[in-house]
Order: C-alpha cells, then sequence, then structure tokens
C-alpha cells in the first residue's frame, strides 16, 4: 500500500487537471447554490475520465489516505477516493468482504 506523499501526488495529479469554466458549469449542474441538493460542493473541472485515469494511477493507496480523500472539500477528489475504492472491491471482493 502506498503512504506518505501518495495523498500530495493525487491531489496535486488531479489539481494539474482542473479546468475553472467546467467547474462553473458543474456548480450548476449539481445544484451547489443555497438550498439545493449540493449546497456547498466545491467542483474543480475535471471530467470523469481524467479522475478515473488518476484513480488508476493510485489504486494502492491506503485505507486512511482514502479516507481523507472522502473528506475532502473537492468534488473530485471524493469521487477519486471512491473509484479507488471500486477498484479495490473489484478486484479482490471476497478478501475485502472479510476484513
Amino acid at each position: 500500500m502506498y503512504n506518505g506523499g501518495m495523498l500530495e501526488e493525487i491531489e496535486g495529479a488531479l489539481k494539474e487537471k482542473m479546468n475553472p469554466e467546467k467547474a462553473e458549469v458543474l456548480l450548476r449542474f449539481f445544484k451547489t447554490g443555497k438550498g439545493e441538493y449540493g449546497e456547498g460542493d466545491v467542483f474543480l473541472g475535471i471530467a470523469v475520465p481524467e479522475v478515473r485515469a488518476v484513480a488508476r494511477e493510485y489504486r494502492d493507496l491506503a485505507f486512511d489516505k482514502l479516507e481523507k480523500l472522502v473528506h475532502s472539500k473537492y468534488h473530485e477528489f471524493r469521487l477519486c477516493a471512491l473509484c479507488i475504492l471500486v477498484m479495490e472491491f473489484e478486484t479482490e471482493p471476497e478478501s475485502q468482504a472479510q476484513q
């Protein structure tokens, strides 16, 4: 499992792909205004295939680091963590269920 600076590497890899114009569109699409279902969500404007590519690159990230990504203020960081978890369970569903 990766640890140490890998969390910062993932965050950096994702931030390199950020697109402020697309982030503005996503804010409206996901209804992030006051009182709306996505209120307060913050987007970097990264396309899902790009997030998945980063997730594949860091698929062995330690669980405690994944937990930090899941609690990030950035939507794409949380999505990346969940993509990694899905990949983990797809490759070893029985061993993961026993933990």
